[in-house]
């Protein structure tokens, strides 16, 4: 009985390891931990989503039992979560050291968020009150948020301690050695913001939604671009920190005359000039310029400052494909102008008319709404259709190409990252999260990641690449010195070499019988003349070291 128990006692101590490691243990990399975290916050969010959309008669009466199994599902999730993490208390480092670990949980106040999270509902299922009050205490979920949102702000406060408040702001709006996880989050927040108030516009244009989500739009727009300003004025006020916009006046306008400055402050300008300047002028036009606010995503993508800089590498020849392609548009519809205006003056009114036919012809678009009837106008037609096929794939030819080339030479970048940092033979944490970083920029896998630094550690001869004939029993490259194709390519790392070399050779002397050497160096069989009279410097050089010493 004795021995069952025991088995049993090992067992769950096991079992509950192996669930705090998998699910909550920060310590372990390559765990669960941050897609727990995520799927939690993901709830939480969608949870405060329908709990908005419960105020709204129009959605929530007809659908009132698609929420209440919603709310049963999140429920159970919430409930699991809280039982984990009761469950596992003991392996917690915070909680361990206590003497029940279990109750030092319940009484922190994540767990009291948590459990008040989930409290109203068993409330108003077991106790016969009418208990729908404490359905508010489901906001408190919002709450959940700041188990993600605490550590990531003591981390951030803690690399910035030393730091002035608009180098703070700085680093939380934009990416510095400093910016820690909190960045990640703050554009997060402001990516999910420019995303919904896209939406919402797109949605806004549908007049049966429209008509019942009037107020819901109005107050939701108010609150993307009270972000959206915010957002604004703290890059424009942090911007003298970066070393390109020094200067307490003319930086903070070089900033703002910046595309992704322009790009900001047209986000939310038709809200101000059209809530300030109605009286004056109609400006409900300016609403679609809402829709501009996607361009503030192309800050967060690195694909897209990507192919910005093969825009601008490859413009020269973009003007000259460019360039030809309007010729051919002008020619075409100057041809169908004069073939086709007599016989259709209706559709070939005018030249400006004929360009939109010369345009959808050599698009090789085609709508049909205008279409030559005369016999030149179809030759015509048919020789522009042709050119059309190969004048617009030299733009689409040219970026391809050029981003292709982009992609390689990042990743040469990347690959001469790598040296410079395997120059000392190991790759320290901060180096690993930056390789990390540079990686998902380049959308590069685990894998792809993996076979690059064991490239980069062959060629620096870090490693040899495997083979039958070297391996370790673990089937691993020996280590070795750096290969002489690795060195004739890299002469600073060359020159590294040798001084080591040259440390290692004094280090031999220093230990060395002086007399022996001397004699081995002075016998011609032993070592060439080269060999030789290295060795008697390197005597030389030891003897008067002693000396000196002496």
């Amino acid at each position: 009985m004795n021995l069952q128990s025991t088995s049993l006692g090992s067992l769950n101590l096991q079992i509950r390891k192996r669930i705090f490691d998998l699910f909550f243990n920060h310590q372990i990399k390559h765990n669960y931990c941050n897609q727990f975290e995520r799927f939690i916050t993901y709830m939480i969010v969608l949870n405060m989503a329908g709990l908005v959309l419960e105020h709204i008669p129009v959605i929530y009466e007809t659908r009132e039992q698609l929420f209440h199994i919603f709310d049963v599902v999140s429920l159970g999730i919430f409930t699991i979560e809280y039982l984990l993490r009761l469950y596992v208390a003991p392996e917690d480092p915070a909680f361990s050291s206590a003497k029940y670990p279990r109750l030092a949980y319940f009484k922190s106040p994540f767990a009291i968020i948590d459990l008040l999270a989930i409290l109203p509902f068993y409330l108003g299922a077991f106790l016969d009150a009418d208990l729908r009050a404490l359905r508010a205490l489901r906001l408190l979920r919002l709450l959940k948020l700041f188990r993600a949102l605490a550590p990531a702000v003591n981390e951030f406060l803690e690399k910035n301690k030393d730091k002035s408040f608009r180098y703070k702001i700085y680093a939380l709006v934009n990416e510095t050695p400093t910016s820690g996880n909190l960045h990640q989050i703050f554009d997060m927040f402001i990516v999910t913001w420019v995303i919904v108030s896209v939406l919402a516009v797109i949605f806004e244009s549908v007049q049966s939604i429209y008509y019942h989500l009037h107020s819901e739009f109005i107050i939701l727009d108010t609150i993307a671009v009270l972000i959206f300003s915010t957002e604004y004025f703290m890059r424009i006020y942090s911007a003298p920190e970066d070393p390109r916009f020094q200067g307490w006046l003319k930086g903070r306008l070089r900033c703002a005359s910046t595309p992704t400055g322009i790009i900001d402050l047209l986000a939310i300008l038709p809200f101000y000039l059209e809530h300030f300047l109605h009286h004056l002028f109609d400006l409900r036009f300016l609403r679609v310029f809402r829709l501009m606010r996607l361009l503030k995503l192309a800050r967060y993508s690195g694909a897209t400052q990507s192919l910005f800089t093969v825009i601008k590498r490859e413009w020269p020849v973009m003007k000259a494909a460019v360039f030809i392609l309007l010729l051919l548009v002008m020619l075409a519809a100057c041809l169908g102008y004069v073939f086709e205006h007599e016989a259709q003056p209706d559709k070939f009114e005018n030249i400006p008319q004929a360009i939109y036919w010369s345009v959808i012809t050599l698009a090789s678009v085609g709508y049909g709404d205008i279409s030559p009837i005369t016999p030149a106008g179809r030759a015509v037609t048919i020789v522009i259709a042709l050119l059309g096929i190969g004048i617009f794939a030299i733009p689409a030819a040219i970026l391809s190409s050029a981003l292709s080339d982009q992609l390689r030479i990042e990743r040469e970048s990347m690959m001469n990252e790598l040296y410079h940092m395997l120059e000392d033979g190991v790759i320290s944490p901060d180096e690993q999260e930056l390789i990390e970083a540079e990686a998902k920029r380049l959308h590069l896998t685990q894998g792809e990641l993996k076979r690059l630094l064991e490239k980069a550690k062959v060629e620096m001869g870090l490693e040899h690449a495997p083979d039958e004939d070297a391996k370790d029993p673990k089937g691993k490259g020996v280590s070795g010195e750096m290969s002489l194709e690795f060195l004739s390519k890299h002469p600073e790392l060359a020159a590294e070499q040798l001084k080591i070399t040259i440390s290692k050779l004094q280090q031999i002397v220093s230990v060395s019988d002086r007399q022996e050497l001397s004699k081995f160096a002075e016998n011609p069989d032993n070592v060439t003349t080269l060999q030789g009279n290295m060795l008697k410097l390197l005597l030389e050089h030891g003897g008067e070291k002693a000396k000196n010493k002496g």
